[in-house]
């Protein structure tokens, strides 16, 4: 992996290309939200010059429906169906790398659940000349203004919950982390960490990447609203934001990967053992606040335990190695 020292942060003169674009898109058993996505797109302009589907072995009409799309989307649709599902983490790693094998210079990324504003490619590649690592904003289910924490306790691991939601005139900030749900990628950045990590399955896959872009480049949140959620979560409003419901699954991902986290963290000579354990403390702690709040319900603090169990095997692997750069 290339040396954080040794950063992309130049601009280019060159204009922005749509069709130098790929929207790649993971989605698993969700046929109904993933037609409104597909719908939206069908509504861009202007349009990627690709639409990657990657299907994490979907039971339900996902194939049909994907098809059905095929002549009216007016791009070229790649549809790839897995033959297990690898979790979303598993999915973005395959579109990633079937979006560079395209040859894409842009790779957008996203779930199922969202919609994309009609002109949010071109909002996005206003600011590709400047940068090679950009988040968009959402809208929430009801309108509202998503709020995501876009910068991370670096030595923790952990978001920061409450870092500053406003933006100055420049119509940017700085973000070391990322999100799925919207990110938007240059490849040569996609070079130089290699694809996501299908072994987190789901859960802290997105702010790993992001922190590992966000060493070879200026990595930036813009005031543009390109997406829009189309599921309901329950939630905590809390004000300054929100805090989502969640399930067993991501109780005990959230804490098992944990230890991918704490190895990527050695191998970049970035640990720091009381703080990272810190992290994990609070993230405990958070989720058992999650549970009682959100859920109002202290039952499955097994599998957060289960997680952390887990987690210490893979933090004892000395056979474990970061996903490999692809230059």
């Amino acid at each position: 992996m290339a040396a954080a020292s040794e950063r992309l942060d130049a601009p280019t003169t060159t204009p922005f290309d749509p069709a130098s674009a790929t929207i790649a898109v993971v989605t698993y058993n969700r046929s109904a939200l993933l037609s409104r996505l597909l719908e939206s797109i069908e509504r861009m302009d202007p349009k990627p010059g690709h639409v990657v589907i990657i299907d994490n072995a979907s039971t339900d009409d996902t194939t049909e429906l994907v098809e059905s799309f095929r002549e009216r989307l007016g791009t070229e649709l790649v549809y790839r169906r897995l033959e297990t599902n690898t979790g979303g983490s598993g999915g973005f790693s395959a579109g990633m790398q079937t979006a560079y094998e395209l040859g894409s210079t842009w790779i957008w990324v996203m779930d199922d659940d969202v919609e994309v504003i009609p002109d949010g490619l071109a909002k996005m590649g206003k600011w590709a000349p400047r940068f090679k690592s950009i988040q968009g904003r959402r809208y929430d289910f009801d309108g509202s203004e998503f709020y995501w924490q876009y910068r991370i306790a670096d030595r923790m691991g952990i978001p920061i919950p409450f870092a500053p939601a406003g933006f100055d005139e420049s119509g940017f900030k700085e973000m070391n982390s990322g999100c799925f749900e919207g990110m938007f990628i240059h490849r040569d950045i996609v070079s130089r960490i290699g694809f996501p990590d299908p072994r987190f399955f789901i859960y802290w896959d997105d702010q790993m990447y992001g922190w590992l872009a966000s060493r070879q480049t200026t990595s930036v949140i813009v005031n543009e609203f390109v997406l829009r959620r189309t599921r309901e979560i329950k939630q905590w409003d809390m004000g300054i934001r929100h805090m989502n419901a969640s399930s067993d699954a991501y109780r005990y991902y959230i804490m098992r990967n944990r230890a991918h986290i704490k190895q990527y963290y050695r191998s970049l000579g970035a640990y720091n053992a009381p703080l990272f354990a810190l992290g994990t403390t609070l993230t405990f702690a958070k989720e058992l606040i999650r549970l009682a709040v959100v859920e109002r319900t202290l039952r499955g603090t097994s599998h957060l335990f289960r997680g952390l169990r887990d987690g210490r095997r893979i933090a004892r692997d000395r056979s474990w190695r970061p996903m490999p750069p692809l230059v």
